[in-house]
């Protein structure tokens, strides 16, 4: 597996974690302490607070994850250029 592939995986790694994470803040019984979710808390929280301090919720929605996956997105194709010169 070539750099370039390892680092495009990993990306869209951390994308699905992302999306697991969103689709699963639906489920208002879901308790964040426990495995496995405490693990998608731990990973996304982090990179999710920036966002959320600079973005408030609007009407109660969450728009923190939409910025991280345009940022992401951006990101990715900005390391990748360089990965593949």
């Amino acid at each position: 597996m070539s750099l370039y592939q390892a680092i495009a995986n990993l990306f869209q790694l951390f994308q699905l974690i992302l999306i697991v994470r969103i689709l699963l803040t639906w489920f208002p019984n879901i308790n964040w302490w426990n495995q496995p979710f405490k693990f998608l808390r731990d990973v996304t929280d982090p990179v999710l607070e920036p966002f959320r301090k600079l973005i408030p919720p609007i009407g109660g929605l969450d728009l923190s994850p939409l910025v991280l996956f345009f940022v992401l997105n951006i990101l990715e194709k900005v390391v990748l250029g360089f990965v593949n010169i």
